[in-house]
């Protein structure tokens, strides 16, 4: 069995990936979206489903969006041989000025969850992660459709665990191959922490990480082509 399990990230749903979705489950893959139920979607934590092949010739792949790959659980990570990093990140807050005025944003935005102050600021970080793409760009989310009373939860406890990233997910199995893909005018991820990233996978990896950097792509990653070039690349 080939098995895909994606998880979104901050503010985003498992709709996201319904481009992706359908494009493998066509190639006959089985899909899980991840969801952690920031809007009127229940949360989802996805697993491997039991496969009969051994386990040398299962195929199991986590594609991850941004804080995504920190939003799945462990056990998860073990048993993947493949994965994908979108627009991701090891440790999101930098070191220096540059992490304390990052901190100090990030805190501002946890504060202004439940307040009048709310719709602006996701307003906000969606153009910022969209851009330089327009935000219709995207297919409607929670910050579209509006946020719930357990989904506000969820953001602020996200919020917290971007905050305290200090590595690579929990189980990432050294023997993976991994694909890190940044969108170039990312204005989430700092360049400082694109770079932790690839050097943090570089000391725990066996082989080296295949990178692949957008010119044009901001943080959705908006590039039609890429759902076909990551199918290579897996393939």
């Amino acid at each position: 069995m080939k098995q895909i399990i994606a998880m979104h990230g901050w503010s985003g749903d498992s709709n996201g990936w319904n481009r992706w979705s359908h494009h493998f489950r066509k190639k006959g893959w089985y899909w899980q979206s991840g969801e952690r139920g920031y809007g009127s979607l229940p949360a989802i934590q996805p697993n491997w489903e039991k496969d009969s092949e051994t386990s040398n010739k299962q195929i199991r792949i986590i594609i991850c969006h941004s804080l995504g790959a920190h939003l799945l659980k462990e056990e998860v990570f073990q048993h993947a041989n493949k994965v994908v990093f979108l627009c991701s990140f090891s440790k999101f807050i930098p070191t220096g000025s540059e992490g304390r005025a990052i901190r100090t944003a990030l805190t501002g935005m946890k504060n202004c969850l439940g307040t009048k102050n709310e719709e602006a600021m996701l307003s906000t970080f969606l153009q910022k992660a969209c851009s330089p793409a327009p935000t219709n760009s995207l297919p409607s989310g929670p910050i579209d459709q509006g946020i719930s009373h357990v989904g506000r939860q969820n953001l602020q406890a996200d919020l917290d665990l971007l905050m305290q990233t200090s590595g690579i997910p929990s189980g990432l199995s050294p023997l993976a191959k991994v694909l890190v893909v940044e969108g170039a005018q990312d204005l989430i991820v700092t360049p400082s922490s694109r770079k932790t990233l690839l050097e943090d996978l570089e000391k725990h990896l066996k082989e080296k990480p295949t990178f692949w950097s957008m010119p044009e792509m901001g943080h959705a990653l908006l590039d039609p082509n890429l759902i076909k070039r990551v199918q290579s690349w897996l393939a």
